[in-house]
């Protein structure tokens, strides 16, 4: 949460911009507007006020008849009752804002109103109705759209090596036609043997600049390929053993309801759930590794508020840290802006601390924390009490390889896509990443990014 100072600065343009609105009757600008007002005081604890601006932006997004806005809203203001334990006006917003998520286009309005509801019949105690909002939430993060970009990708990847190879033929074709030329004219023009002489060894000092340039690309082009082969490969054996997986323990699932083992039921649920999620985070990297090689994926960066981001991810993997029983721990300085691409932020976030858990025992702890460096970059420490890696294991993981195929762990296969990613997009924000660890005594991750000009 940032300083009194600066909500109170904020709370200032917020009143310059509700009267330009008004002045201008832009209802929709105004609906932002009192949406601002009520997130900050929000943050100042001065929730009455909230309140008021919050139904207000409601009220105008009711007007403009806009379900997206209106799912937004509703959401809010189910926040602003949860922060104050108000549970049941809590749950009456957080079923509007699902009811209306119905009509909704963003397909995020969806998915976060059927995960609200997956909390709310959670802590009721209500597991079945619960999973049925956790189901649908996931369907509509859609899996099968991100794996069918993928395999465009691939498809478009082959579509321009096949397209290479052609050229080359035509290349060759060419010169060989110029040599039956060269050929015919030295049986009947004697003079032009020299002229003729003179251009083959042109010709020739050209085929073989150009034969250099076409083995390079044809090995650059058999790397990719081989590179592509073997992620795909990869990616088709983790795959298939989650959804193999997935089949045995629903297979065990449907014989444990005939019982109602509702102990082992939840246990089977947890782990359905953990697999699912394991599934989806290794299409999800693919898909973004795939759009940073082909740059496709757009970056945006500005002023983001680093304690707010950690919160968030804590709490997107806050069934999985309770499932081992560790210790979640967010230290990280409220005053701190940092100037990233939001989205990458999260992604990089989320792997490391995926990984963070995956190598960590239970009850263990694992901390955010920020490091005062007095300069213009920002130091974001991961600290975990897990497995730790030796030296060569660090050392491969900051190395600049394509990919990495296996970690020394038998039981661990992977192919380091989550890694590469990370050091991708942490590069891509001008930040750096560290990496100090023991064996047995854990890991720090140490990121390092640029500071906003408000940090001071």
């Amino acid at each position: 949460m940032v300083s009194l100072r600066d909500f109170n600065q904020a709370l200032i343009y917020f009143q310059i911009a509700e009267k330009q609105a008004i002045k201008t009757n832009d209802i929709q600008c105004l609906a932002d507007v009192y949406s601002g007002f009520g997130t900050c005081y929000i943050f100042l604890k001065q929730h009455q006020k909230s309140e008021k601006y919050l139904l207000k932006n409601l009220q105008l997004n009711e007007k403009l008849q806009n379900n997206d806005r209106i799912c937004s809203s509703y959401m809010n203001l189910a926040n602003l009752y949860y922060e104050q334990y108000k549970d049941d006006l809590a749950i009456f917003y957080f079923k509007k804002s699902y009811e209306i998520s119905k009509k909704a286009k963003a397909f995020d309005k969806k998915r976060d109103a059927s995960k609200n509801m997956a909390v709310v019949e959670e802590n009721r105690g209500n597991f079945k109705q619960a999973l049925v909002y956790r189901k649908e939430s996931e369907q509509w993060k859609d899996s099968l759209n991100n794996q069918n970009k993928i395999w465009a990708v691939a498809d478009f990847e082959k579509k321009f090596a096949v397209a290479q190879k052609q050229k080359q033929i035509k290349v060759l074709e060419v010169e060989n036609q110029l040599k039956n030329s060269q050929r015919n004219w030295l049986f009947f023009f004697a003079i032009s043997m020299f002229l003729l002489l003179t251009a083959g060894v042109y010709f020739y000092a050209q085929k073989v600049k150009n034969a250099k340039i076409i083995l390079l690309q044809k090995n650059k082009l058999d790397e990719l390929n081989a590179t592509k082969d073997q992620l795909f490969s990869i990616v088709s054996h983790d795959l298939r053993s989650s959804v193999n997986a997935l089949k045995t323990s629903n297979s065990k699932l449907s014989a444990t309801l005939e019982t109602k083992n509702y102990d082992e039921l939840n246990q089977l649920i947890i782990q359905n759930s953990g697999i699912a999620n394991g599934a989806y985070s290794l299409l999800d990297n693919l898909l973004h590794w795939a759009l940073l090689q082909t740059k496709q994926l757009y970056f945006h960066k500005e002023s983001v508020h680093l304690f707010s981001i950690v919160q968030q991810i804590e709490y997107n993997y806050k069934s999985l840290l309770l499932e081992k029983s560790i210790t979640f721990e967010n230290s990280v300085s409220r005053n701190i802006f940092i100037f990233v691409d939001l989205d990458s932020l999260k992604i990089v976030l989320r792997n490391l601390l995926d990984n963070a858990i995956k190598f960590s025992n239970e009850n263990g702890k694992i901390s955010f924390y920020s490091v005062e460096t007095h300069t213009d970059f920002c130091q974001l420490v991961l600290e975990d009490t897990g497995l730790g890696m030796s030296v060569n294991t660090i050392n491969e993981l900051l190395a600049d390889n394509e990919l990495l195929a296996k970690k020394s762990n038998s039981e661990i296969i992977g192919t380091g896509l989550g890694m590469q990613l990370c050091k991708q997009m942490i590069k891509k924000n001008d930040g750096t990443l560290a990496i100090e660890s023991e064996v047995n005594k854990g890991t720090k991750m140490i990121l390092s990014f640029p500071k906003t000009n408000q940090n001071g």
